[in-house]
């Protein structure tokens, strides 16, 4: 997914918790679907973010030759900027983007 281009707020911001019971009914089962989208958003841009930065790394590392570049600090700079992925999740989860199942009640169903 592009995190790039999502909606979410970069800072905090204050919300309704009947919100988040409307998709499950249950607030506890939705916070967990967020918590859990939230670890995948931020395995994925941690992933991104690895594959970038070594395109600039060295074969060897030596104190004296450590230098800066501009290119990795404008990177680094940008991922920092980007909404954390907790927001990222919450945003998804209210624009309901994210499939989430229930295999316990879905046994009860068919009971």
């Amino acid at each position: 997914m592009d995190y790039k281009k999502t909606k979410a707020p970069t800072t905090t911001i204050v919300r309704d918790t009947m919100d988040f019971c409307a998709g499950t009914g249950n607030i506890y089962e939705s916070v967990s679907i967020i918590g859990k989208r939230s670890n995948q958003i931020s395995v994925d841009i941690k992933n991104e973010l690895s594959k970038k930065l070594n395109e600039f790394s060295t074969d060897h590392d030596n104190l004296e030759e450590v230098f800066e570049n501009r290119e990795q600090i404008e990177i680094s700079r940008f991922y920092e900027r980007l909404p954390k992925p907790t927001l990222i999740a919450t945003q998804e989860f209210v624009e309901g983007k994210i499939y989430y199942r229930n295999p316990a009640k879905e046994k009860e169903k068919l009971q």
